[in-house]
Order: structure tokens, then C-alpha cells, then sequence
């Protein structure tokens, strides 16, 4: 749990003028700590690299201070949870992104480092078409209890949590607005069942409204946060293929359902799909083998000695995948503290002795 002292300084440098995700990291690293930040002289914070002197002047002026010390008390009060970037709660698939925020407020029972977790996104005048597809996929994968994450605006975002809650599955809505408020308010009921079964998520604190460019930096973080992102129904426009570029970026797979030539809400998946972008999917099965999940987990014994002598972090790795079964690159990059450039190399002679083996969606299992 973060101290007082550091979550207050934390959140006064997420309201600096000029600083942003990267930047707020990039004084951390240099200074130390969010409370050093504040306590650095103005010489040694113009030294930053890229940092300029309005910026500097901001940190010293430290009005900011103030605002973050209502923050505190707001996040007290409601019993929020607040997720810092260098803790061990923090959602290990969005602290791989660059500009994955320096803080999340979290309201609910959500543990973003356990289980499966897909975003379905799409768009918000959804077709029959679109909501039937939804649900069935989110019914044909309860059987790995996955995590559904999307952004609770109307169309394919709402018929996804409510499919979700329906078959019990944990949701989690991402917001572009604070907690102290509801957008879309029609969805209020939904968002309080949501608390129940996983969580709404914000890196906006308390009084943002949802202003209109607030939505393309929730979708960074609904394509972060998951092994995969699925656009059911998109036109050439819009939030939805807005995530889809994002998760590109990240290196995230994403898939997307088909439709008719002609149908306005199918363009934006088609031209994903035919372009390369997007995997295109069917059906539950189609993102299980994709992503190389199988229908049932099963537990594996213990490895036996090996014959063949493996090195210190090689042993590592297949440790790693001895415990945890199927783990994606990005996972075992974390997990073992190595450079993602290390554990390629490693998992590349594991794979070449027999030990390790690929499957689709960077994943990899013990043979």
C-alpha cells in the first residue's frame, strides 16, 4: 500500500502543466521519487534532459501540491484503490506500454495480474448482429475465466459487460472521466454491479469530466491491459479502431469479426482484417488457438532432471513455465526480470534442445 507522503506527490506530478506519463516517469528515474521531484533545485531539474524551464518553474512553484492533498482525501473517502506504477499491483500488461499512466484510481475487487483478460470494443450504434456475436463469444470463453475490459459506452461496450456479468465472468470498465461521476449515466446500474464483479479504472482524478479527448487516452489503456483486443463491429471512424492501432502499437493481438460489404458497422473490422491489422475471428475457438489457450487448463507435473545442462536463466525460464504453464513473451520478460532481447535469445535455445515450444501469439509451453 502506497504511503500518504508518496501518493500525494505522486498524483501533484501527474498535474504539472506539460507533463505527461513519459515525462513524469523520466523525473522519477532521474530524481528518484515522486517526493524528490519536489524537493530538487531548479539547477539540477533543468540538467533533465527535455525538460524546460516552464516546467521546472511549475515543479518549484508546487501549486499543484494543493490540489493533490484534495485528491488524497477524495480517494480516502471512497475507499479507492490506487495503483503506482513501480508497485506490485500495478496491471503487468499495461507496464509494458511507454505511456502507460504513472497512476490508476481502481474501484472494485479487480486483481489485474491474475487470469486471462480480452477487451471487446466496438461501435456504439451496434447491430443485432453485433450484440449476438458479443455474447456468444464472451459465453463460449467462460470456460477460461477471462476478464472482459472495455469502456462502457453504449453499443458493443455495454452488451460486453452485461454478457459478461451474466455468465459471471469478471468486467472491468475503463473511464475517461473520475470516479466522483458516470458516463454514460443510463449505465449507472451496470457500472454498480460492475464494482461488484471487477472494477471500474480511471487514470483521471476526481472532478474530470468525460471531455472529448479524454476517450482516445482510455482506449491506451483498454488495449493495455489485455492479451488481446476484439473489434466486433466498427465503422471507418472511431473509438473502436482507435484501440485496434493502439494495441497494434503495443504489439497486442488483435482480432476482429467480419461482416457484409455493404454493412456501415462491419467497414472498420473488414478493412483491419484486409489490411493485415487484425486477425479475423469467427469464433471462440479461433482466438484460443490464436492466442495458443487450450479448452481446459490441465496441471503439469513437475519437470523431471534434465539431461541436457541448461544455464542459470535458462533454468529460470523453464521454471517459470513450469509453474505458471503457458506464459506470452511479455509475461516471462516480467517475470523473470531478464531484457526482452535475453529471454528471446533464451527461449530460442531452449526451443532448438526440444524443451520449450511456440505457439501462436508469442506464447510459450514446456514440450
Amino acid at each position: 500500500m502506497m504511503s500518504q507522503q508518496l501518493l500525494h506527490h505522486s498524483i501533484a506530478l501527474t498535474l504539472i502543466p506539460g507533463v505527461g506519463d513519459v515525462a513524469a516517469k523520466k523525473l522519477i528515474a532521474y530524481c528518484g521519487s515522486p517526493t524528490a521531484v519536489f524537493k530538487t533545485k531548479k539547477s539540477q531539474l533543468l540538467k533533465i534532459p527535455g525538460l524546460g524551464e516552464a516546467t521546472a518553474s511549475s515543479i518549484l512553484h508546487q501549486k499543484v501540491l494543493k490540489q493533490a492533498e484534495k485528491e488524497v482525501k477524495f480517494i480516502e473517502q471512497h475507499k479507492i484503490e490506487v495503483l503506482y506504477y513501480l508497485a506490485d499491483n500495478y496491471p503487468k500488461r499495461l507496464k509494458h506500454c511507454q505511456d502507460a499512466p504513472l497512476l490508476l484510481y481502481h474501484k472494485g475487487t479487480t486483481n489485474f495480474n491474475q487470469g486471462k483478460m480480452l477487451s471487446i470494443v466496438g461501435t456504439r450504434n451496434a447491430t443485432e448482429y453485433g450484440k449476438k456475436i458479443t455474447r456468444q463469444l464472451i459465453e463460449e470463453l467462460k470456460i477460461h475465466q477471462v476478464t472482459i475490459i472495455s469502456g462502457l459506452a453504449y453499443g458493443i461496450d455495454i452488451c460486453a459487460h452485461k454478457a459478461a456479468l451474466q455468465h459471471e465472468l469478471k468486467t472491468v470498465a475503463v473511464l475517461a472521466h473520475g470516479l466522483d461521476r458516470l458516463y454514460p449515466p443510463a449505465h449507472k446500474t451496470v457500472a454498480n454491479n460492475i464494482i461488484e464483479m471487477g472494477g471500474l479504472l480511471t487514470d483521471f482524478i476526481s472532478e474530470t469530466n468525460p471531455d472529448r479527448e479524454n476517450f482516445p487516452k482510455r482506449n491506451r489503456i483498454v488495449a493495455g491491459l489485455s492479451d488481446a483486443t476484439i473489434v466486433v463491429e466498427a465503422s471507418n471512424k472511431g473509438g473502436a479502431l482507435i484501440t485496434a492501432e493502439i494495441a497494434n502499437s503495443y504489439n497486442r493481438d488483435v482480432f476482429a469479426v467480419p461482416g457484409r460489404l455493404n454493412d456501415t458497422f462491419s467497414t472498420g473490422c473488414n478493412r483491419l482484417i484486409k489490411t493485415n491489422k487484425a486477425a479475423l475471428i469467427e469464433s471462440a475457438k479461433d482466438i484460443e488457438y490464436l492466442l495458443g489457450w487450450t479448452a481446459e487448463e490441465k496441471v503439469r507435473p513437475k519437470q523431471q532432471k534434465l539431461f541436457i545442462e541448461l544455464s542459470t536463466e535458462e533454468e529460470t525460464i523453464v521454471q517459470l513455465l513450469s509453474k505458471h504453464g503457458n506464459l506470452p513473451v511479455d509475461d516471462l520478460t516480467l517475470l523473470s526480470e531478464l531484457s526482452m532481447s535475453k529471454v528471446a535469445a533464451l527461449l530460442l535455445n531452449l526451443e532448438f534442445n526440444g524443451l520449450v515450444k511456440s505457439l501462436p501469439g508469442k506464447v510459450y509451453q514446456l514440450c
